[in-house]
């Protein structure tokens, strides 16, 4: 373990030498290298998380880059994936990055997940959202599921196979929204740093179902809106 790297997180009390090595020993799959997964990577590698499995089959976009920091102007076109690992691999070299440059299906997203302690779904599509969730069910990992929209976002921690009291995704959305009805950033826009504290929130959640500390957001939404600087929390169900 690398002392001075971690010092900060050895003096919590909540973390200490055993959480260190625990994160260390830790495996995380990121669905989604863009707005909310390029802050939550850093941070994830930057803690320590000792092996990040990046999925995303997209390549970087000049356009991504007032949200998407994992990237730069030189890597315009590159995948995000290769991109990612070279800001990842600057951050922490001690943390094992694997690259996935494809898109999660119901065919591959069992296998894109397995091994990991926990998964977080960044990405941009409700019908890989469900798919993920549901794959996370199956293999009973916890989701730590984040989204942003224009100036508003959201975040929960899905673990429904824990039963009563620990809602699925089916309970937070149980039907597909309408064609047409989540329009895309593209079309909407996105406040860069909104972008940023959902992926940092989502972070956090991370660290925390990692090691079992603090109150896990399972069976609640929390509720971020850049303008009124407020975050509420609901209950799920």
């Amino acid at each position: 373990m690398d002392i001075q790297r971690y010092s900060r997180h050895l003096l919590l009390k909540e973390i200490g030498g055993p959480g260190q090595a625990k994160l260390l020993r830790s495996t995380v799959a990121v669905i989604g290298a863009g707005g909310i997964g390029s802050p939550a990577l850093l941070y994830l590698a930057a803690a320590g998380v000792g092996r990040l499995v990046v999925i995303d089959d997209d390549t970087v976009d000049l356009s991504n880059l007032n949200r998407q920091i994992l990237h730069t102007t030189a890597r315009v076109g590159a995948l995000k994936t290769d991109s990612a690992a070279q800001a990842l691999t600057a951050l922490n070299p001690g943390v094992d990055v694997v690259l996935r440059a494809e898109r999660a299906t119901d065919a591959s997203i069992d296998a894109l997940i397995a091994g990991a302690d926990a998964v977080l779904d960044g990405s941009d599509s409700f019908a890989t959202r469900r798919l993920v969730a549901e794959s996370c069910a199956r293999a009973k990992v916890p989701l730590i599921s984040a989204a942003v929209v224009q100036l508003s976002g959201q975040l929960t921690v899905f673990k429904p196979y824990l039963g009563a009291g620990h809602p699925g995704f089916a309970d937070l959305y149980p039907t597909a929204p309408a064609p047409g009805a989540l329009p895309s950033c593209a079309e909407t826009g996105i406040l860069g740093p909104a972008a940023g504290v959902m992926g940092s929130l989502a972070a956090v959640e991370v660290v925390k179902e990692l090691l079992g500390i603090g109150e896990s957001l399972s069976g609640w939404l929390l509720m971020y809106e850049a303008l009124w600087s407020s975050l509420d929390r609901v209950r799920i169900g």
